[in-house]
């Protein structure tokens, strides 16, 4: 099964107009460097990566001249900076394309990517001077209008190692909670990410008082929520990328570190999720809508 094949959600993709800028607001907010600063050679692009515990953040912004350089200004020339991608793994890309295209998904063949090392720590246990991956996007007309990525990655994982926080460790950001997605129509999202991805649909629950339904897929410990309208959807609308939500040990202290650092943040609250503790950052998250999250206590 497909599902079984996507094992990790991989990273998320955000457009950026300057990618310095970026990742220092990047690395205020998750209060931990980048772990990577890297070239595309040929693309026209640049990135900078924040591994977390169960995923790493891309920031990509236009260098030069390339095809996917050009497609990244006319999007920030469109929509301005925010969500361009989510990247799910897996270990066998030949067999994700394979399985899609028995189930009638048009996936296209496997190319091979490069990143090579533009700044960062050369030199200390774990470093890499390239990066290699191999992906395969999703037609746009089969993720519902999002760019999807598949990927698999041929370097190994400590060539993207997990940098120390450099504050309070319980006030830094340690993990991706979950992804959302927008979408008109729940019932082709649905078959998307449940029939053709082959995710687990861990919940379907309608929300009376807030008027919307969520669709909670999981993989690789991180939850997609899929939500849109009880009633009066656009079927018709391509999905958008909704926002993204960040574990943290201490919310609270999480929130007085990014205050104390001039972001826009809202008090801490009681989350949807029994137990769990919020606040939304509302500044300094490059255009994506970004939620703080702190577990429910185990037991």
């Amino acid at each position: 099964m497909l599902g079984r094949v996507l094992h990790a959600f991989d990273h998320a993709v955000v457009a950026v107009r300057d990618l310095d800028s970026a990742a220092e607001r990047t690395a205020a907010l998750l209060g931990r460097p980048a772990s990577w600063r890297g070239l595309h050679p040929g693309d026209g692009t640049a990135n900078a990566l924040f591994r977390l515990e169960n995923g790493y953040l891309e920031l990509l912004a236009q260098v030069g001249e390339g095809a996917l350089g050009r497609q990244l200004a006319a999007f920030l020339d469109q929509r301005g900076e925010g969500q361009l991608a989510l990247a799910l793994g897996t270990r066998d890309l030949p067999g994700c394309v394979g399985a899609l295209r028995a189930r009638g998904v048009a996936a296209p063949e496997p190319g091979e990517g490069e990143g090579r090392r533009a700044s960062g720590p050369v030199g200390e246990p774990g470093s890499a001077n390239v990066r290699r991956w191999t992906s395969a996007l999703l037609p746009l007309k089969a993720s519902r209008g999002l760019p999807l990525l598949l990927i698999e990655h041929r370097s190994p994982e400590d060539a993207l190692p997990l940098r120390s926080p450099d504050v309070t460790p319980t006030a830094a950001i340690a993990a991706f909670d979950h992804a959302v997605v927008l979408s008109g129509d729940l019932e082709a999202a649905r078959a998307l990410y449940g029939d053709a991805l082959g995710l687990r649909l861990a919940l379907d629950r309608r929300f009376e008082a807030r008027r919307i339904r969520i669709l909670f897929f999981r993989v690789g410990g991180v939850t997609v929520e899929v939500a849109g309208p009880l009633a009066g959807g656009d079927a018709t609308a391509p999905d958008r990328f909704g926002g993204l939500a960040y574990r943290v040990p201490d919310v609270a202290a999480a929130r007085q570190r990014l205050v104390a650092a001039e972001f826009d943040v809202s008090e801490v609250r009681a989350g949807h999720k029994p137990g769990t503790r919020v606040c939304t950052v509302k500044s300094g998250t490059c255009g994506v809508p970004t939620l703080l999250i702190q577990p429910a206590p185990a037991g």
